[in-house]
């Protein structure tokens, strides 16, 4: 059988858009021969719906859009269509949806598989909304015996993971069910089909490939999973759909990051050539590219206004942005007050001329005395410091907000993990925005994406790298005043916010003092506050801020 997987792009709640996504894909498929396409897990509403499936219009929605697939497929030699949607249970007892796969042909759904596995970790909230399936029973094809997982299904493995999430298997039930089929059909290629919305984070690729390769070569079967792509919210689907064969090699695989459809033939003893292999930093690159460009558009926006500071982060969120928007879509701004640098000013235009995007002065001199004149007697008396500091910041903030309702365009921040990790960061100043591009990566990273940045040219001003990182919001200010070296804060960082060590295994484990690594883990707990009104954060890595990494803001934590 040939089997056609179409990565594609949905956006939550467009089903027109989506539906007409999955039958252009569709006809592609019909074109390259395929018996079946198949499409990403809740593919005709767009994933992860949250609250959605809890209005009774939204599965509504969902069910006539399904009817819509069906209408396409009752012609006769076009394929047949396998993809995700909510559906409604019909049981009084239990959540009142389903996540579900549809098998459509000729015209009518011929076969319904419910979700079994319904994570609840890290972003993953199903359990909240669906209702888990029953069983899990083999369909077919023409014949050709099809056993048909949704994502967390298919990663549950008791043979490649070292704990089991679940007591249940369901590809191992199902093929549990292969041995009672007719010796006819046994004697057809065993197939496992995956329905996937997996969003990525650092190292995700390769630990999928590995996983699916096990799951073929533990089963005899030809394992093909389809994986969404795209960006919703924080979240970035990168696709990389799969094809394994029975032996652990890849039969066919998509791209990364875009929308693609790949054929695996089952009659075929076909091996796809190699990938070409992409940097962790390449792959970042993309990724926050992709959830960029989606994040703005799915909002309904074409263009982006950021602040400019001369600083590398502000640099390479803008590089970001022209990539993902294009050039005449970003306006920078900078914003300088008595304690920016000439340099830094030069930097920023050197930067706005390198990526050919409007840039606009608008000095906060006079704005800051005026607020300070305000403020005067109340402040009579007290140092110069972090509120003044502060201030510079906000105001910076108020105007980019001002920017973005006159032109409506979407305020990109600006700030990186290691920021929002200790709290150096400023609420209502440089975390104002729509989307927090840069967020789920830390400072030595900015470093490396910069670099890649300039990989064909210089985009970013070699000043802006090599300078000491600064606020600029006192004389002579720099990071390393408030926060140790980044070499040193980003692994301990790391440790605590990513993989959740004690500070006794990360001074001991780093050879880094212990004092010294509880101080810093006091400014992550004492910043949490400050996260939880952050914007929505690009996810990169296995555990970012936001729906993903869930704790209180008034506790008491020993560090």
């Amino acid at each position: 059988m040939k089997i056609a997987l179409a990565q594609i792009n949905p956006t939550v709640g467009d089903f027109a858009g989506n539906v007409e996504k999955i039958l252009a894909y569709a006809e592609q498929a019909a074109q390259a021969g395929a018996r079946l396409v198949v499409f990403p897990e809740l593919a005709l509403c767009g994933y992860p719906p949250a609250d959605l499936l809890e209005k009774h219009d939204f599965v509504a929605r969902a069910r006539i859009a399904a009817g819509e697939v069906a209408v396409w497929t009752a012609e006769p030699g076009r394929p047949a269509v396998l993809c995700g949607s909510v559906l409604a249970t019909s049981a009084e007892i239990g959540k009142q949806v389903w996540n579900a796969a549809l098998l459509i042909d000729q015209g009518k759904v011929q076969f319904t598989q419910h979700k079994m596995l319904l994570p609840f970790y890290d972003v993953f909230d199903e359990q909240r909304y669906f209702e888990p399936a029953k069983t899990q029973l083999l369909t077919e094809l023409d014949g050709q015996p099809l056993a048909i997982t949704i994502c967390e299904d298919a990663w549950n493995d008791k043979s490649f993971w070292p704990r089991q999430m679940y007591p249940l298997d369901p590809v191992e039930e199902l093929m549990k069910q292969w041995e009672s089929l007719s010796e006819s059909a046994k004697a057809r290629p065993r197939v496992i089909l995956n329905i996937s919305a997996s969003p990525f984070w650092h190292g995700k690729q390769d630990v999928r490939r590995e996983m699916l390769a096990a799951l073929a070569r533990r089963h005899g079967a030809y394992v093909a999973m389809v994986n969404q792509v795209g960006g919703n919210d924080s979240l970035v689907f990168d696709g990389t759909s799969l094809a394994v064969r029975p032996d652990g090699r890849v039969a066919a695989h998509g791209a990364s990051f875009v929308e693609d459809l790949v054929l695996l033939d089952t009659d075929a003893d076909a091996v796809a050539p190699g990938r070409p292999l992409e940097s962790e930093t390449e792959l970042t690159w993309k990724a926050l590219v992709l959830g960029t460009r989606d994040y703005v558009r799915k909002c309904g926006f074409a263009k982006a206004v950021l602040g400019l500071s001369g600083g590398i982060d502000s640099a390479l969120v803008a590089a970001i942005a022209v990539e993902a928007l294009g050039a005449e879509n970003v306006l920078g701004i900078g914003m300088p007050s008595e304690y920016s640098s000439l340099g830094s000013i030069e930097d920023a235009r050197a930067l706005a001329r390198n990526l050919g995007i409007r840039f606009e002065l608008l000095p906060i001199h006079q704005v800051f005395a005026q607020y300070q004149q305000v403020l005067d007697p109340l402040f009579a008396g007290t140092r110069f410091g972090l509120a003044e500091e502060n201030l510079q910041s906000r105001i910076r903030g108020g105007l980019l907000m001002a920017i973005s309702n006159k032109f409506g365009a979407l305020v990109l921040t600006t700030g990186n993990k290691s920021e929002m990790s200790t709290g150096y960061c400023t609420l209502y100043g440089d975390m104002v925005g729509a989307l927090a591009v840069i967020g789920d990566v830390m400072k030595l990273r900015v470093y490396k994406l910069s670099e890649f940045a300039n990989r064909e040219r210089e985009v970013i001003p070699r000043a802006t790298i090599e300078k000491p990182p600064s606020a600029e919001l006192r004389p002579d200010q720099k990071d390393t005043d408030s926060l140790p070296p980044y070499d040193v804060l980003d692994p301990i960082l790391e440790a605590y916010v990513e993989r959740y060590w004690s500070a006794e295994r990360i001074a001991e484990e780093q050879g880094v003092d212990l004092a010294l690594v509880r101080q810093v883990l006091k400014l992550v707990e004492r910043s949490e506050y400050k996260r939880q009104q952050a914007a929505p954060v690009l996810k990169v890595t296995q555990k970012s801020f936001g729906m993903g990494r869930r704790f209180p803001i008034a506790v008491k934590v020993q560090v």
